[in-house]
């Protein structure tokens, strides 16, 4: 799959493709990471790509012309009608269900504004589809767009040492939707405290239940929304159910 990357600093990505596991993605190619800067389309001596906003007020603007030139370069390049992605506060919330479509797609076009934001009117003429990491503003669509490729890259085949090691995620549906259980590794006892013996026990029966008892009551604690979720989803069993009234 290609994703072409719309922005006014591409060096920022040169780390985040080169370094980690998720860079086997980048390496063979199951991920294709291309980009265009706006700045090598604009006109005049200063190649500007911004200017100030109609009716006053703080900040630049980011220019429709530019980056309508950059898009129709991208369009060229590719043989797909890839839809345009913006990274903005009004866009819906990320999450693992999206990451999922995205992993088995052909790619996209996105967009990182920066600055104030970007003219409404290319906006309203090419954008398809608005993404949001939060309520938070970031100074460019930059850091989103990595979120948006690193946990799309970690889908792919071969990317992660244990192929089945996404399957136990937080939000994955292998886990009913459910956040992740605590985790511990050597030693057996550190700063006065013990790793819990069902997990030496070698019961892997136990171990299962105890980890599935921990997902309901994290959930239940800290996100109580995937709880209600996956409840309404008919994913919880009677003995959950017990779990929860018993350890909430």
């Amino acid at each position: 799959m290609r994703f072409d990357v719309v922005t006014l600093f591409p060096e920022l990505f040169a780390p985040f493709l080169t370094v980690g596991i998720t860079r086997r993605a980048f390496e063979s190619g199951q991920l294709d990471v291309q980009f265009s800067n706006p700045r090598d389309f604009a006109t005049g001596n200063y190649r500007r790509v911004d200017d100030r906003p109609f009716g006053g007020g703080p900040g630049m603007v980011m220019m429709a012309e530019p980056l309508e030139q950059a898009l129709t370069h991208i369009r060229t390049q590719r043989n797909d009608p890839a839809p345009v992605v913006l990274f903005s506060p009004i866009g819906k919330r990320l999450d693992h269900a999206d990451v999922q479509r995205w992993a088995g797609s052909n790619g996209a076009i996105l967009l990182c504004g920066r600055y104030e934001g970007i003219d409404q009117r290319f906006i309203d003429r090419h954008v398809n589809l608005q993404i949001s990491l939060g309520d938070f503003v970031l100074s460019g669509g930059e850091v989103a767009a990595m979120a948006l490729l690193d946990a799309v890259a970690r889908l792919q085949p071969g990317v992660l040492s244990d192929p089945d090691s996404h399957q136990m995620d937080s939000f994955n549906p292998a886990l009913d939707g459910l956040l992740d259980c605590p985790h511990y590794t050597r030693p057996e006892e550190w700063a006065g405290q013990r790793v819990p013996e069902v997990l030496l026990s070698g019961h892997h029966g136990q171990i299962e239940r105890w980890r599935r008892d921990q997902r309901l009551q994290w959930t239940a604690k800290y996100r109580p929304d995937l709880l209600d979720s996956a409840r309404a989803a008919g994913r919880l069993t009677k003995q959950d159910e017990v779990i929860l009234a018993l350890g909430c």
